[in-house]
């Protein structure tokens, strides 16, 4: 039996849902907003978070109110396939992949009722048995380039593993700084985010001095360039993907097969989407970890519980949101988390 299909003919009784808007400043020029989805039905609420980036899109969300017509009765897979069939954006989103983040509010919420209504834990019904969440820090560096932010939390936890952004301005010394402290898991290239804020120039000498720089550290998103490609095909071993994968078939589409994924579930899209592509790591030995969207209710732990469940030893980028905190909390929690699964649903702490 799939994953898919340990959880796909699990009833679904919803009356109706409401939103619920979420603001939080992450620094003087950055306002994150979220959504959450309260689905509602047999007294009982499941939540799920739309990690959708761009504020306008939330506020017309916002603005036209919960008029999907969403009540019935379902199972997850007839509801799966009924939201298929709905504009769930009352404007055209900013970004065609929000679509995908807000498919996976409504159908994680989904998810977190037909648990709470059938009495079960998500993890019962996968029979899978939760296990300690190893992750990381992710940070991308000040402008220009100091290693205070790491610093800081290393003070707190010397044990500390990083996700970080190398950027052009990151020099030999800043590397060998960073290398010194042998904390960086993952060097993220994001050579696929041409346009948005974190774009990054496919530079073949920082691409060298990071692979030279970090040689145990995975190299997630590298652009494959004429530039760039000799020097990939070097060190395939280690490139892992994140931004290109959202099924199982960009999986295969990919130039060479991988060892290793970051796994975002909103990214996904939904709930067959990710479980079809754990599934599919697992038969052919690729490795995940997860990924976070900077989630700031329900959604962060929901993506820690999953973590638990499909690959808790891997630095996954999942770290409790008080990691991004400004400015930083005195008393941030260390990896690996206990689990902490809900006795029912699909929610972590509660």
């Amino acid at each position: 039996m799939s994953s898919w299909e340990r959880i796909a003919e699990l009833e679904l009784e919803l009356d109706g849902y409401e939103l619920e808007r979420i603001d939080l400043r992450l620094g003087a020029d950055f306002v994150r907003s979220v959504t959450v989805m309260h689905l509602r039905g047999g007294g009982h609420e499941g939540l799920g978070e739309d990690v959708t980036y761009a504020n306008a899109d939330h506020d017309a969300l916002e603005a036209a109110g919960a008029v999907l017509p969403l009540a019935g009765t379902w199972t997850l897979s007839s509801f799966s396939e009924h939201l298929a069939g709905l504009d769930q954006f009352p404007a055209p989103p900013q970004s065609d992949v929000y679509r995908r983040y807000r498919n996976w509010a409504f159908e994680s919420a989904a998810l977190d009722l037909a648990l709470r209504q059938a009495g079960e834990p998500l993890h019962a019904v996968l029979d899978r048995e939760p296990a300690p969440v190893r992750f990381v820090a992710s940070l991308r560096l000040p402008d220009p380039p100091t290693l205070e932010p790491i610093a800081a939390r290393l003070r707190q936890h010397p044990d500390l593993t990083f996700k970080l952004d190398p950027t052009p301005d990151w020099d030999d010394a800043l590397i060998a700084e960073l290398a010194a402290l042998d904390a960086v898991a993952i060097a993220d290239l994001k050579g696929f985010y041409v346009g948005s804020i974190v774009e990054n120039p496919a530079d073949p000498a920082l691409y060298r001095r990071v692979l030279d720089g970090f040689p145990q550290a995975w190299i997630e998103d590298p652009a494959l360039t004429d530039e760039t490609e000799s020097l990939l095909a070097e060190n395939q071993a280690r490139i892992t993907w994140d931004a290109p994968i959202h099924t199982v078939e960009d999986v295969r589409a990919l130039a060479f097969a991988p060892r290793m994924l970051n796994v975002k579930p909103s990214r996904m899209g939904g709930l067959r989407e990710l479980l079809d592509l754990y599934d599919y790591c697992a038969e052919h030995a690729i490795g995940n970890y997860g990924g976070g969207q900077t989630e700031l209710g329900v959604g962060r732990g929901q993506i820690e519980y999953l973590a638990s469940l499909f690959h808790p030893d891997t630095p996954n980028d999942v770290a409790p949101g008080v990691y991004n905190a400004v400015p930083l909390a005195p008393d941030l929690p260390g990896s690996p988390l206990d689990p902490r699964p809900s006795r029912t649903g699909f929610r972590w702490g509660d």
